[in-house]
């Protein structure tokens, strides 16, 4: 059976063991983990059964697919910890933030590699990730594509340089929203509602709605439809929705994904030793 590896075992790389080993892909025991944090191995290898590798060299060796779960600012030291073991045959997946798939292939050569950019909800089985394949890597593309969607929905691009822009979307994505919900629980509770009312509404209405949109998507209705469904003429959504237009809601919601996307380009575009010292989360 096919073995994978994750080199770095922080967050989104438990999100992924915990999502292959519940999906069936992959049996614990063909499921291989290594990290500087001798600490942590030992937590997720006690925890969901899988295998500790000795090191990086020995992980890559016995892996089908290896996966670069680390920092941005630890990827050289990963790659070049593995260049001798990685061969034709195995499949290499990045889900560092702006490490572009040339520069993995600087280190390992011509090797199959597929890009990845999960975002956070894959913590509970509702991710977005969108993947891009290598010319090596697209005969491999429907196996990166079963571990993704072991923990969320998966979208293919087929250049590189969107990875940008969905990074923009979803993968800091999620951010916008908890942001929406945090200035609307601090307004309601200005509005005299109790904290934990106004917590509970909000938090309710945000997965009503995000429920809602999905339901409506498979019937082909869109949010602007939604939107509109819900907002009666002279009432409350209306009223509130105009004060939002007058802000210019739509042209900041621009302005906003169109930086985060510049901002991901600067990043893939720094040298490794400047990406160290200026990156962050995504």
């Amino acid at each position: 059976m096919s073995k994978i590896g994750f080199i770095g075992s922080g967050n989104m790389a438990e999100a992924l063991i915990k999502g292959i080993i519940a999906a069936g892909l992959y049996k614990p025991a063909n499921i291989f983990i290594s990290d500087i944090r001798l600490g942590r191995l030992k937590q997720l290898a006690k925890k969901y059964k899988v295998k500790s590798a000795k090191d990086n060299r020995v992980l890559a060796d016995k892996a089908d697919i290896v996966v670069l779960s680390v920092k941005p600012q630890n990827m050289t030291e990963a790659l070049g910890s593995i260049k001798r073991t990685i061969t034709s045959k195995k499949l290499v997946i990045s889900i560092a933030a702006g490490v572009k798939t040339s520069r993995i292939a600087n280190v390992l050569g011509k090797v199959a590699i597929v890009r990845a950019m999960p975002n956070t909800p894959a913590l509970i089985g509702e991710g977005a990730s969108a993947l891009f394949a290598n010319t090596k890597a697209k005969p491999m593309l429907k196996k990166a594509k079963a571990i993704f969607s072991a923990v969320g929905q998966v979208v293919v691009v087929g250049n590189e340089g969107l990875i940008d822009a969905v990074t923009a979307v979803s993968g800091s994505g999620p951010a916008y929203y908890f942001l929406l919900m945090e200035e609307m629980i601090k307004t309601a509770g200005k509005l005299g509602l109790p904290g934990k009312t106004a917590k509970d509404l909000v938090l309710q209405t945000a997965k009503g709605a995000a429920l809602l949109a999905a339901e409506a998507d498979r019937r082909g209705e869109s949010p602007a439809q939604l939107r509109q469904k819900v907002t009666s003429p002279g009432g409350t959504t209306e009223a509130a929705l105009k004060v939002l237009a007058k802000g210019r809601f739509g042209s900041l919601i621009a302005s906003a994904l169109k930086k985060a996307r510049d901002r991901s380009r600067e990043l893939s575009a720094c040298p490794p030793r400047l990406a160290r010292r200026k990156s962050g989360k995504a």
